[in-house]
């Protein structure tokens, strides 16, 4: 005599939950990537308006109203976290170039492209003493460039 009380699924049954799985994932996983993104672009110009901020203090203090710093002495001195002062945070790499006669400027530069950096954004970021932050022109054709402490636009915009 055969149990016709079956405990569990069919196959067939588990194979629509599967599916119905895998299509929720795939809607799911842009909106994610896409917000990963923003964050780490929110990140990378949070970390340039600190190191702005950190070089204003390290120039008014430590500098005597003359020079100001590399990242390493702005993490030496306090005035910036380890982690940044390393040169990479969320997925972006940071490079500080100093003007080269009496270090008196100074340009951040933050790229997602750095090499040994696992990226996922998509814009550049730069700024230099003034404290305005450029941006990759919005067609993505150009990006600002730090070169001996000099920011180099490129047709990048500022933001607001």
């Amino acid at each position: 005599m055969k149990n016709t009380n079956q405990n569990g699924f069919s196959l067939v049954e588990l194979l629509v939950v599967v599916i119905i799985i895998a299509i929720v994932a795939a809607i799911a996983i842009p909106s994610l990537l896409a917000s990963r993104r923003a964050a780490n672009e929110a990140s990378a110009i949070s970390s340039l308006r600190t190191i702005h901020s950190a070089q204003a203090t390290y120039f008014g203090t430590t500098g005597g109203n003359t020079s100001y710093a590399t990242l390493a002495q702005l993490g030496t001195d306090g005035l910036i976290d380890t982690t940044l002062a390393g040169g990479a945070k969320s997925g972006y790499g940071f490079v500080m170039t100093l003007v080269a006669v009496s270090f008196n400027g100074y340009c951040a530069e933050a790229n997602p492209t750095t090499p040994g950096v696992t990226g996922t954004g998509r814009r550049v970021f730069a700024g230099q003493t003034s404290g305005v932050i450029y941006q990759s022109a919005p067609d993505g054709t150009s990006d600002p460039q730090c070169a001996a402490g000099v920011l180099t636009i490129n047709g990048s915009t500022p933001i607001q």
